[in-house]
């Protein structure tokens, strides 16, 4: 799930957008939501699929940046359309930093993934809005707002009703743990994001940040991925290429006109898109309380981006 944001923009937003802008909105939530059932059913360590997808993400961002696909080489800033150019030494060596923090949030993700399942692990991490606010409370100087408590309550009440129970020994726990801490990893790369984001783009920033990913993980990865069936190094490039690389640009494309507090909703999304899929094609369905709890955790994840888009 991308951050929405003021910096994400690349053109003055309408307030609703085109069709195709929306259209694009839409369909980036669903590729992001499905990357779960991605890191569900792919036969490989959570690793290797971190690896895998960021290989395959950077490899796609590179060729998008470089042949400016849907208009994004004036959105990136980018001197002759090259990710490497353009950005001092300290901001690249920053992001890089920035994705090893990416590398170990995916890590989080897809173990809860594979833990808990897809509505468990995808719940879980988007918990995130409450982990910016409580970040951002001491970072702004200011007393919380009433809005930002509502988000914390609602993501408590979500999680609470999102746990079958709360045992150690059951994988549904754990998964759930997993999710809650790639969420807090989230929040803290996001926040992280808006720092950065003065000086690179969010394509130039994302390229880096892959870059990162491959460099602190391919030590780990190596041996496996010489092993590796074609077959799952064929689902390891859809998950990279078209669940994150086109999703990513998808959504940049689409922030060029649609309102931030728009596009905040749509993308909370994702995780009801990963359980309808899960649903629809494995035939996974949620419980009602698991239902109600992910209402809630969806409602706050939209409440929160609409706030944030309106500071």
């Amino acid at each position: 799930m991308p951050e929405v944001g003021a910096r994400d923009t690349v053109a003055s937003p309408t307030p609703h957008g085109g069709v195709s802008q929306q259209l694009a909105l839409h369909v980036a939530a669903m590729l992001f939501g499905a990357s779960a059932l991605f890191g569900e059913h792919i036969a490989a360590s959570s690793t290797m699929i971190v690896f895998g997808r960021g290989l395959f993400s950077w490899l796609a961002l590179t060729v998008i940046a470089l042949t400016g696909l849907a208009g994004l080489r004036s959105a990136a800033r980018l001197s002759g359309g090259a990710p490497w150019r353009g950005l001092p030494t300290a901001s690249a060596l920053r992001l890089i930093v920035a994705g090893v923090l990416l590398a170990v949030h995916w890590l989080a993700f897809f173990l809860a993934i594979k833990a808990g399942g897809v509505a468990v692990g995808t719940l879980g991490f988007a918990c995130f809005p409450a982990f910016v606010i409580l970040l951002e409370w001491p970072l702004r100087r200011e007393r919380p707002s009433l809005g930002d408590v509502g988000v914390i309550a609602l993501v408590c009440i979500g999680l609470a009703l999102v746990t079958p129970a709360f045992d150690w020994r059951a994988d549904a726990s754990v998964g759930l743990a997993w999710g809650v801490l790639s969420g807090a990893i989230y929040a803290v790369i996001a926040l992280s994001n808006r720092v950065l984001g003065a000086q690179a783009s969010p394509l130039q920033a994302s390229w880096w940040q892959c870059l990162g990913i491959l460099v602190v993980l391919g030590p780990f990865a190596g041996r496996e991925a010489l092993t590796l069936p074609a077959a799952q190094w064929g689902w390891l490039a859809c998950l990279g290429v078209v669940c994150t690389a086109l999703a990513y640009t998808l959504f940049i494309h689409a922030l060029r006109t649609v309102k931030a507090s728009q596009a905040a909703v749509v993308i909370a999304l994702e995780p009801v898109y990963a359980i309808a899929f899960a649903w629809a094609l494995f035939g996974t369905s949620p419980t009602l309380k698991m239902a109600i709890g992910g209402m809630c955790i969806v409602g706050a994840v939209a409440w929160s981006g609409s706030m944030r888009s309106r500071r």
